[in-house]
């Protein structure tokens, strides 16, 4: 029999054959380790006991009843049947029932006792029943799991189904598998083994052990990360790029209607610097939504343009290539400079002209500017004189998709753009020897939008405020932390709901806006106007579709998700409201308050709280940052010091549906600890062993990461 190793196939499973493995290639997995890697979303509490008469109605609850009376089979004329007993506690007795079950009739005798699983629901004024509960046989002394893993499905798989599959891939590679991480490091970092970790994150054995596999997960995610990151920005340094030396931008700046600020001419002349060399440029052009990024980009495309070469932007969607393409050739046309839009809404005669243009070898007829989404990364776009790459919110593309760009036909320099107000502290780990430029000036004339926190008491308040900025010409942005339903259910663990302990928080969390619903509500609320509806599950072309449509004006209320993070310039939008504001971090509600204020309306960003008495003190103290403090770095370290690097990883909604940095399981709140450790590790280890050739294991894991995401690193 062949050797079962995490490569093998899922059908080497018992019971999985190709209907099942099917399901699972759905979820993208075609492999043991693959499956392994599958990590649980939220985890089930059955650990927190309750009476009876104190469970809640909107969660599933954990008792431990007694049979107070024998199973009664009913049979009903469609041919479908119930089984049926009641069971109690000290509190209150309960009707339990069980659809088409009869073969658990010998199961619950009279005076057994069980731990039950499930909603207990109110029957007229006083009566209680559970439907079809998970049963487990409970004695005194004798342990039960506190909390049961939960993972995505797709159809065709149960939860139960899963657990059996997870179960046996445990058992036939226990032992089997070489951990990859060095022995020395496991006992200098405190960490458990593989192994371990990969068990006790599916199948804890109790709480603390999921917090401690957690951990070397996170760590490995961290460490596997770093390597390959490092590993290609060695590559790159080994390579050439063509000088741009003319750093002459007097022809742009005298186009501008305004004068640049101190930051903005700190920025273009770091980068004047960095392409005059023939290193290729590696920086990164950070700063708050509005500062003036765009005409520092504009500037260093010029740069390169003068010398010869061809330059690139690469944006996110398809509607800031727009944009930006809007904005940009503006600037280049009048400067005789030749710019073209490469999208995927292009028709194929545009794609044709383009590549065809970009890679011509006569100057005369070469296209110097192209502006475009990953379009830009497909078969057939070749530059005949690469100097500069951009690109556009940088954390939305992964590492190995801005290199891939820069090095069509040869290495250009490259340089990044992002909103996101990043700790210093945060990019030396994530982006090591990448150079930032910090705008941290905002243009004259940049009006402050003034910031509220208030909780449902409001409501009525709120919505006659939307009212009076939709009737005096202004826009709405309505953002929900939730599309139809939340990721982690009320009566789930998520976790980073797991303290240091491994023990769960239990504090009642208030109900999230749905969105779907919230948009609903809102345009039946205003008939009048345009309410449209926007978040990540829709396909690209209808979420450009929604934006186009509240940018000309067409829609005044958009309900959304946080994916208008990354969203256009809506000179009109001046009104902002976040629901369930205390479920984000510092970093994004500021991300999101940056999208109102962008014309001369003044402009206003309520942070609604769900549930104002029940807030944690750190929710609270969140809450008053906001209110208070309109510095994004100050922001972006308080962010950081609160709630770890899960808002700068690209841990949302916006991110996720994009497939750029995205990890599967470090996305928790006070990781910069062992973000920092493994960046460390991981760069030591390549001191000392530039190309893994010892360890050929952490080699194969840091190209997968890559590979899986970026198509790079070979």
């Amino acid at each position: 029999m062949p050797t079962v190793t995490e490569k093998s196939p899922v059908t080497v499973l018992p019971g999985v054959g190709r209907v099942r493995a099917e399901c699972y290639a759905r979820l993208g997995i075609t492999t043991l380790g693959e499956l392994l890697s599958h990590y649980p979303r939220a985890y089930e509490n059955r650990g927190e006991i309750r009476l009876l008469r104190d469970a809640r109605a909107d969660a599933k609850t954990a008792v431990i009843l007694t049979v107070a009376t024998e199973p009664r089979c009913v049979r009903l004329r469609s041919r479908k049947s119930f089984l049926k007993f009641r069971a109690f506690d000290e509190s209150a007795s309960c009707e339990i029932v069980y659809f088409n079950q009869d073969y658990l009739r010998d199961k619950f005798t009279v005076g057994s006792e069980f731990r039950f699983w499930g909603r207990v629901e109110r029957v007229g004024r006083n009566g209680l029943s559970m439907s079809s509960p998970i049963a487990e046989p409970y004695a005194p002394g004798v342990p039960l799991k506190r909390l049961c893993a939960v993972w995505r499905l797709t159809d065709g798989l149960s939860q139960k189904q899963v657990e059996r599959d997870v179960t046996a891939a445990l058992e036939l590679l226990a032992g089997g598998s070489e951990d990859p991480l060095p022995a020395a490091l496991l006992r200098r970092r405190n960490l458990c083994t593989l192994a371990f970790a990969e068990r006790n994150i599916h199948l804890p054995a109790d709480p603390r052990d999921l917090t401690i596999a957690r951990r070397r997960l996170v760590y490995q995610e961290f460490f596997d990360f770093s390597l390959g990151a490092t590993m290609l920005r060695s590559r790159a340094a080994t390579h050439t790029a063509p000088p741009c030396a003319e750093g002459s931008v007097n022809r742009l700046l005298r186009q501008l209607p305004y004068s640049l600020t101190g930051a903005q001419a700190r920025a273009v002349e770091e980068i004047r610097r960095d392409l005059a060399r023939s290193v290729p440029m590696a920086r990164m052009v950070v700063g708050d939504v509005g500062c003036g990024k765009t005409v520092v980009a504009a500037a260093a495309m010029l740069i390169a343009v003068q010398s010869g070469r061809q330059a690139a932007l690469m944006a996110p969607t398809e509607i800031l290539a727009r944009q930006h393409y809007k904005e940009l050739s503006d600037y280049f046309t009048r400067l005789g400079i030749s710019c073209a839009l490469l999208i995927g809404a292009s028709t194929a005669k545009e794609k044709r002209e383009i590549k065809a243009a970009l890679s011509a070898e006569d100057p005369q007829k070469r296209l110097q500017v192209v502006i475009g989404t990953h379009a830009l990364l497909s078969d057939g776009v070749e530059f005949a004189a690469p100097g500069l790459v951009v690109t556009d919110e940088q954390h939305r593309f992964g590492a190995g998709q801005r290199a891939l760009l820069s090095q069509k036909n040869g290495y250009a320099h490259l340089l990044v753009m992002s909103a996101t107000p990043i700790p210093r502290s945060l990019a030396l780990v994530l982006y090591g020897d990448i150079e930032l430029s910090r705008i941290d000036e905002m243009p004259p004339g940049r009006q402050r939008v003034d910031t509220f926190v208030v909780d449902e008491s409001y409501r009525d308040r709120l919505n006659g405020f939307i009212e009076k900025q939709v009737e005096e010409g202004g826009q709405v942005y309505v953002v929900c932390p939730s599309v139809e339903e939340q990721e982690v259910a009320e009566d789930e663990v998520a976790l980073r709901e797991l303290d240091s302990n491994g023990l769960a928080h239990t504090e009642e969390k208030p109900t999230l806006k749905a969105a779907v619903a919230y948009a609903a509500e809102l345009a039946e609320r205003f008939p009048r106007y345009g309410v449209a509806f926007l978040h990540g599950r829709l396909k690209s072309k209808e979420k450009d579709e929604v934006m186009r449509r509240f940018a000309d004006g067409e829609v005044q209320i958009l309900v959304s998700t946080t994916v208008i993070e990354v969203g256009v310039n809506v000179p009109n939008a001046c009104l902002m409201i976040v629901e369930n504001a205390e479920r984000f971090g510092l970093s994004q509600l500021h991300q999101l308050r940056g999208r109102v204020g962008r014309g001369k309306r003044k402009s206003y960003c309520v942070l609604v709280a769900g549930g104002e008495g029940k807030l944690s003190e750190s929710a609270r103290g969140r809450l008053q940052v906001m209110r208070t403090t309109y510095d994004g770095y100050a922001i972006a370290e308080q962010d950081l010091a609160q709630r770890g690097p899960g808002d700068f990883l690209g841990n949302g909604e916006a991110v996720r549906q994009s497939g750029a940095l995205c990890f599967r399981i470090a996305n928790a709140a006070e990781d910069t600890g062992i973000l920092t450790q493994a960046a460390e590790d991981a760069r030591a280890l390549l001191r000392e062993d530039p190309s893994l050739q010892s360890y050929p294991l952490l080699a194969e894991r840091a190209r997968a990461m890559f590979t899986q995401r970026d198509g790079l690193i070979s």
